[in-house]
């Protein structure tokens, strides 16, 4: 009898989570934003700032419109349970790109397990973008001989669903 084992190589992870709340405006907004990132994350965001100005919004270039944090590892693993939970564990299966990654939004922060009501913050919504990597995607990264990941390893979008449903137990609608 032969033993058929999947090669190390094609072993899927979680790279990172990264939250974002686009406000669309820069003031104490952002502030309040950053404060309910913390919150979530334990991690300190950081802002994220207009490309060009648009006019009719009132947004001018280099001013911040966003905030964003990315949580990797272990934290994100702890992180990204919670926010499943906060979505009842289901997810939409065209949420999912053909290169592993998955995103989703969640309405009010407060959902989120472990968050609780501030009225000096409020109730902000965020999305939330989720990438998943295998060993050796970082030759596309790398500042030296960057090269291209082949087809047959890429994470495809059935893979990505596979895995989230047997390592985190979420349902795919």
């Amino acid at each position: 009898m032969s033993q058929v084992t999947e090669s190390p190589m094609k072993k899927i992870s979680l790279e990172k989570v990264v939250l974002n709340m686009g406000i669309g405006k820069s003031g104490d907004i952002i502030d309040i934003a950053k404060r309910a990132l913390e919150q979530i994350s334990g991690k300190k965001p950081s802002t994220r700032n207009a490309k060009e100005t648009q006019r009719e919004w009132g947004v001018r270039k280099g001013e911040p419109i966003g905030v964003a944090v990315t949580i990797r590892g272990n934290d994100a693993i702890v992180l990204l349970k919670r926010l499943l939970e906060a979505k009842g564990n289901t997810v939409n299966g065209r949420a999912f790109d053909n290169f592993g990654n998955y995103s989703f939004g969640i309405n009010e922060h407060i959902d989120i397990p472990g968050v609780k009501y501030d009225p000096q913050i409020g109730i902000l919504g965020l999305g939330i973008s989720v990438t998943l990597t295998r060993p050796g995607y970082s030759i596309r990264k790398r500042s030296k001989h960057k090269a291209s990941v082949g087809k047959s390893h890429i994470i495809t979008n059935q893979e990505a669903k596979d895995y989230l449903a047997k390592e985190y137990g979420v349902t795919i609608v």
